[in-house]
């Protein structure tokens, strides 16, 4: 049984442990999250082209703050622009929280 240590508290827990049952601290490494099936090149041209409007948070599921966006013009265009360097780096997430990191 293979056995690894806990990143929060330093206990023993078993290696495919989520979270340490201790004390609750997430483990593993950003590679073992859920891939999104979005991709960044249509969140990116929606941006870029549309972000004044939201429709890239659309695209994502996020409604909610899609429609802000449209209310507020991506929030005088900083939102929207705040928005699109996140989608080029890779850490822009989908509704569920998973991050948009394939191209295509």
């Amino acid at each position: 049984m293979s056995m690894v240590f806990c990143r929060g508290c330093g206990k023993e827990i078993h290696v495919t442990a989520v979270t340490c049952p201790h004390c609750g601290a997430p483990q593993g490494t950003l590679q073992q999250q859920t891939q999104s099936d979005k991709r960044i090149l249509p969140a990116a041209l929606f941006c870029f082209f549309l972000g004044m409007f939201g429709v890239h948070r659309f695209y994502v599921g996020k409604i909610g703050t899609g429609i802000l966006q449209l209310l507020t013009l991506g929030g005088l265009g900083i939102w929207a622009l705040i928005d699109f360097i996140m989608i080029v780096v890779g850490s822009f997430t989908d509704k569920q929280g998973n991050r948009i990191n394939l191209w295509t």
